[in-house]
């Protein structure tokens, strides 16, 4: 079973004892995706036949415009892809910024 890093961040052990280093600039949340925008599958990885999934840490605000993509994992002709598509997608409005990790599959067929 594999545990992201992500899950991970926010706890740092020191001697067994497990401490919160959280952020107070950015929640982590879910928020409903209002508008998405799919990605365009790379030429050059469709020929290549490259696929996979590109994990992408979002900073979204509180009007629910992406204003910043990180790739946490994934393949490097893929993620720029990614990260287009995602930057115009549109969430919920929240009360503040939020952070949220989205997954992007690439698949061959399109699936």
């Amino acid at each position: 079973m594999a545990i992201s890093f992500r899950s991970l961040r926010p706890f740092l052990l020191v001697g067994g004892l497990a401490v919160c280093v959280c952020s107070a600039s950015a929640a982590v949340t879910q928020r409903a995706v209002v508008a998405r925008i799919p990605p365009t599958y790379p030429e050059l990885a469709r020929r290549m036949h490259v696929s996979g999934k590109v994990v992408l840490l979002v900073t979204i605000q509180p009007d629910g415009k992406v204003s910043g993509t990180k790739v946490e994992s994934g393949h490097a002709l893929l993620a720029p892809a990614a990260q287009d598509a995602v930057s115009r997608w549109r969430f919920a409005p929240g009360p503040e910024v939020s952070e949220s990790e989205i997954d992007i599959n690439f698949t061959p067929d399109g699936r």
